[in-house]
């Protein structure tokens, strides 16, 4: 008797909607390379799953002056697509979280945020140059939390630099427990080596997880160096 076999198609469509929820939004391009499928046979799993409402077609979040003639598309998992890859994994990690708060106390759930933080500096510590100016540290933490899974990006702004995460693994948890949210903002901040700022996070709501981190001041030396030099 023969054992039934799953459609392969449906085993691709599964791969393709597990890699951009674990990279986030990527561009079919990307995808066709990683999954090693043509153009013709990712387009077809990438409009099968839009069809399905667990994929969306958005343009991408930042486009590049340099960058020349219209910028690809890229594919993100919809709200319908995290509630049926996430849902069990939330509720598991929800109900963990709620025992280890009710039975040990507030300061039991405070010592697991601290607890994850600790692992984001530990691990992004090798990958950050500490002595290196704010915005070469914030591409490489952009680019380290971008192979953690959050599909991050950094780009000036003011007087300093943003970082934005565009996919939150942890999402869910995070909004029915803001202290992961503090505890990884601090963890930022230490990797960083100055204070920063979160200005959003896809955990209230916001489409984007927004960090801003201020450049050093100038010093009145450096800033009367900056204006020699500038003199014809």
């Amino acid at each position: 008797m023969k054992t039934a076999t799953r459609n392969p198609d449906l085993r691709t469509r599964d791969q393709v909607a597990r890699v951009i929820l674990e990279t986030g939004p990527s561009t079919a391009v990307v995808l066709a390379e990683r999954l090693n499928l043509t153009p013709a046979g990712i387009r077809r799993h990438l409009d099968a799953l839009i069809e399905e409402g667990l994929l969306e077609e958005r343009e991408p979040y930042l486009r590049s002056a340099r960058t020349r003639g219209r910028p690809s598309k890229v594919f993100v998992m919809s709200d319908k697509g995290r509630e049926l890859f996430e849902h069990s994994y939330d509720d598991l990690a929800v109900s963990a979280l709620k025992y280890l708060a009710a039975t040990g106390g507030d300061h039991h759930l405070a010592g697991f945020a601290r607890h994850r933080a600790e692992e984001i500096v530990r691990k992004g510590e090798v990958r950050i140059n500490a002595g290196g100016a704010v915005r070469e540290k914030s591409r490489q933490l952009a680019k380290f939390l971008t192979d953690e899974g959050y599909a991050a990006s950094s780009h000036s702004k003011g007087i300093g630099v943003e970082i934005c995460q565009h996919h939150c693994p942890i999402a869910h948890v995070a909004a029915e427990f803001p202290q992961l949210c503090e505890e990884e903002t601090k963890a930022f901040s230490t990797l960083m080596g100055s204070h920063v700022q979160r200005l959003a996070t896809i955990a209230d709501g916001d489409g984007v997880c927004t960090t801003f981190i201020p450049e050093p001041a100038l010093t009145s030396k450096a800033i009367d160096q900056k204006n020699r030099k500038g003199r014809p």
